[in-house]
């Protein structure tokens, strides 16, 4: 089972892009962030062509969740339901053959100490309830997405240049920390735990061309799924060309 991760940055405007990538990378599952568009919008026939079903949670311009997958996912559940007051949508889980998957686009937090900030700590410590509330570490759970935190220095191009800035601030990274404390492994450095590697690339200053980026996309699963791990990167290439996402895809492969 191969299971990914990608923002977009808007799925219409990166469709035929995205429909390549499912023909040549094959992942079973795929969460991806960053729609920017209505669930009536979501170009559900050319993905379906391609081969996968879609559940979608849209918003118009801004945010937007999506899990595609071979296999129709089931049991949709969109947001973190819990009472709060939030329109954003960043969080839908499904079941994909009896694995649970959970997209996950999580805010920015723009500048430090700001609203977006604090609603970014927040948001992690809601989504740190929602595991406690719904699941246990000894069930199969994946949860994948546009994380915008950058766990290590290892995850960063230059600490001198990110220290102290959002992404890798010591708050952001600490709140990574108390959600992955459920039970929950980074497979990409479970695999490469000394690769200096990235996921993101501002598109400014040809940050790409010089490889200035910073690891901020993970595929994070719970000791069921981690045993089987066999295999986990980012798929660079697929960041090439014209009008790319400013993401790459992140993926993780598990044995039968």
């Amino acid at each position: 089972m191969k299971i990914a991760a990608w923002n977009v940055n808007s799925v219409r405007a990166r469709l035929d892009r995205l429909v390549d990538w499912l023909k040549s990378a094959q992942p079973d599952v795929v969460c991806l962030q960053e729609l920017k568009c209505v669930d009536a919008d979501f170009p559900r026939e050319a993905i379906l062509a391609a081969g996968y079903h879609a559940a979608v949670h849209g918003q118009k311009t801004y945010n937007g969740v999506a899990i595609l997958a071979k296999t129709e996912p089931t049991d949709v559940v969109v947001g973190l339901s819990d009472g709060v007051d939030d329109t954003h949508a960043r969080v839908i889980s499904a079941t994909v053959d009896g694995v649970r998957v959970i997209s996950v686009y999580a805010p920015n937090g723009q500048e430090v100490e700001s609203d977006a900030y604090k609603y970014k700590l927040e948001f992690y410590a809601r989504l740190r309830r929602y595991l406690d509330a719904r699941h246990k570490p000894g069930e199969p759970l994946a949860l994948c997405g546009d994380w915008n935190v950058a766990p290590e220095p290892i995850d960063v191009w230059d600490v001198a240049v990110w220290e102290g800035q959002t992404l890798f601030t010591l708050k952001e990274r600490a709140a990574w920390k108390t959600l992955c404390d459920f039970g929950l492994t980074d497979t990409f450095r479970a695999m490469h735990p000394d690769v200096k590697k990235f996921s993101w690339w501002d598109y400014r200053m040809l940050q790409f061309q010089k490889n200035q980026g910073v690891r901020i996309d993970h595929v994070l699963t719970s000791a069921p799924l981690t045993q089987r791990l066999v295999a986990a990167d980012v798929d660079r290439e697929a960041r090439k060309g014209k009008q790319p996402s400013d993401h790459a895809p992140v993926w993780a492969e598990f044995k039968a």
